[in-house]
């Protein structure tokens, strides 16, 4: 049972490192919204590309802006961080527990 707790471990590392690296980038595409960025650097675009959908399923299913600012980021990370200590703590529980 050993192998499925190293398993379930190195899943919810994974999974952990996955979620705050999203989560900074979330955070960095925040700040740039308070900026001009030039939307054809490939850093701002890569950024823009990959929290646009989640971000856009956010905001088409809340009304998330309030005075033309957008909350939809903080909702984002307040899963993000949901996700952190139901879903990897439980994998680490779990994989404590097969060893």
């Amino acid at each position: 049972m050993f192998i499925a707790g190293n398993l379930f471990g190195a899943v919810a590392l994974l999974l952990h490192y996955a979620l705050t690296f999203y989560m900074y980038v979330i955070i960095a595409r925040a700040i740039l919204s308070w900026v001009s960025p030039d939307p054809y650097n490939p850093v701002v675009r890569f950024i823009s590309n990959i929290t646009e959908p989640v971000l856009h399923q956010i905001r088409k299913r809340l009304p998330v802006t309030a005075g033309g600012i957008d909350f939809s980021p903080i909702i984002v990370i307040f899963v993000i961080i949901f996700l952190q200590r139901f879903i990897v703590q439980s994998l680490f529980d779990l994989s404590q527990t097969l060893k």
